[in-house]
């Protein structure tokens, strides 16, 4: 219909950027597209072993071009030419570093190849050091804490953390940085034509749960902390920011460069960015009094809750709790788990070594052996869920990527406890899987020891749609339904929602969230039988995990 508008949704996560076109009248996605990252899925710039993940800039403009332009070549052309506005969701903390022009500095010649240079992805902990010192600093100079509204403890996933550890460890980088934006500021920036950094309009979302950004103190951190923690950070703030906006607001116009790019129409909305977990909250119907639960290679965990409600209550040990992160005047949540699916992958991988070692030697072709990688997952599922738990004695702790809440730790590491000679793989499997469920819980009752209420679970992202075992585990443990949100592509619709409001479609994002946001597509139940038991494994997983924490710290 030559009257109907459209907006967009751009979902960039830690492997892929999703596109998502999204029907303003009915709310029906019409297309989607999806772009892998080239140098990343070529495992450049990463070291697992010192748990650095970074990502090239071109990889996400690439990929944005790439997959805007897959699902605009699912519709008619004309559709192009309504598209009204663009919502964009990001991981993070994904800082990069940038000269004065807002350029990222890996787009230069001189920088192109160093990892200093690029995003530093949210998984990325090389900064655990730098972490430790804001931590200590924050609670011991005498001054505000301010870490207060961060949950109290920062991470080395956080803004400030791998901005030092940048600017000790790269001279060069140092001398060229300009500033710092995150990549959900960035990329609205770019497509806008305003990625200098001084015009750039930043997240409130993003500052405020990583940059330790308040309106109590004006702003970020002052120059007297971040000075007192490194001199190398003295003047950098002033070539940040003060001022942060929610993503109901429009970051500017598509440029004519970028509209050329990606098929569309100059002059039309780009919303201001915010993180996935956040965006992706409003795609899944999140409300108050409920947790929505974004399950992938890790977790992010978010509420809203009113002002009134909430009070002076500081909540400790989450990702911060920031007005306007997630919906204009509440207060949004963020909780996470730092590996979930990750740890399923991790097993898969482990497992599958001896095939990737010897395969061509025994004659398995590289076919075969991508073949069996992609169904060893769902042959473990299978046989784990035939298990009795009463007759396994394994039990694990789930901080494979060290732990995001309850109170960041990143020094912790994994553990598998109960091992016999009779411990097979889907028993190992079963363990890691309650183990991250367990995880969930720990986030539950965090939240509820500070006196919220959480009535209902809902689950997104990639984890709900396609693994029922690990989902029944999860209600089980939890001891409450969780609802599956139908849309697979939810965290671009939440984008996409963003988008509208952006675009004067809607008057609010409460309105746009009504019309647009996803049905649920299963609720998982809990089995009475099955969560009395989990209760009693749940202790001994606490029990556990604060008998082994020291140890596993210094391994």
């Amino acid at each position: 219909m030559e009257n109907t508008k459209y907006v967009i949704g751009v979902d960039f996560g830690s492997d892929s950027v999703r596109s998502l076109v999204v029907n303003c009248t009915t709310g029906e996605e019409v297309a989607s597209g999806v772009a892998n990252y080239k140098r990343w899925m070529q495992g450049l710039y990463q070291d697992a072993a010192q748990n650095q993940f970074r990502h090239h800039p071109l990889d996400y403009l690439e990929g944005l071009e790439e997959c805007v332009r897959e699902a605009l070549a699912k519709l008619p052309p004309s559709v192009a030419k309504q598209v009204v506005g663009i919502g964009v969701d990001t991981t993070g903390s994904t800082p990069g570093p940038v000269d004065e022009n807002g350029t990222l500095l890996a787009l230069l010649d001189e920088f192109k190849d160093n990892p200093n240079a690029m995003f530093v992805l949210w998984k990325d902990h090389t900064a655990v050091r730098e972490a430790a010192e804001i931590n200590a600093l924050a609670k011991n100079w005498g001054g505000e804490d301010y870490t207060k509204y961060e949950g109290g403890v920062y991470s080395s996933e956080w803004f400030w953390a791998k901005i030092l550890h940048i600017l000790r460890v790269d001279e060069q980088v140092r001398e060229a940085a300009y500033s710092w934006v995150e990549i959900c500021d960035w990329i609205p920036g770019v497509l806008t034509g305003t990625s200098h950094p001084r015009s750039l309009k930043r997240s409130r979302c993003a500052a405020g749960h990583k940059a330790m950004w308040h309106e109590d103190w004006d702003g970020l951190p002052p120059e007297e902390f971040l000075t007192k923690l490194d001199p190398l950070l003295g003047g950098l703030r002033d070539r940040l920011y003060q001022e942060t906006y929610t993503s109901d607001e429009k970051a500017g116009d598509l440029s004519e460069e970028w509209a050329a790019r990606l098929g569309l129409q100059p002059g039309i909305a780009v919303a201001v960015g915010a993180f996935d977990a956040h965006m992706g909250a409003v795609g899944g119907g999140v409300q108050e009094h409920a947790l929505l639960k974004i399950m992938g290679t890790s977790t992010c965990d978010v509420m809203v809750a009113s002002k009134e409600e909430l009070g002076s209550t500081l909540v400790g040990g989450i990702c911060g709790q920031v007005n306007g992160s997630v919906i204009p005047d509440m207060i949004g949540l963020e909780a996470g788990q730092s590996a979930f699916g990750d740890v399923y992958a991790w097993f898969r991988n482990l497992l599958l070594w001896p095939l990737e070692a010897l395969g061509e030697e025994v004659g398995l072709t590289e076919e075969v052996r991508k073949n069996m990688k992609g169904k060893i997952l769902a042959k473990l599922t299978e046989e784990a869920e035939k298990i009795d738990p009463a007759t396994t004695t394994v039990v694990a702790l789930d901080w494979l990527n060290g732990r995001r809440t309850p109170y960041a730790d990143q020094e912790l590491k994994g553990a598998l406890v109960g091992l016999t000679l009779g411990t097979d793989a889907p028993r190992i499997f079963r363990a890691l899987v309650e183990a991250t469920a367990f995880g969930a819980k720990a986030i539950v009752d965090r939240f509820r020891e500070e006196g919220l209420t959480i009535d209902e679970v809902i689950a997104q992202g990639g984890i709900p749609g396609k693994n029922p075992f690990v989902m029944q585990v999860t209600a089980d443990v939890l001891n409450m339904p969780v609802k599956v949100v139908k849309s697979d592509q939810s965290v671009a619709l939440g984008a996409a929602i963003f988008g509208a409001v952006a675009a004067g479609e809607f008057a609010s994002v409460y309105d746009a969230k009504h019309a647009l946001q996803s049905d649920y597509s299963k609720v998982y139940t809990p089995n009475p039988t099955s969560a009395e038991r989990y209760q009693a494994l749940y202790e001994t997983y606490l029990s556990l995990g604060e008998m082994l924490s020291d140890t596993l710290r210094m391994l």
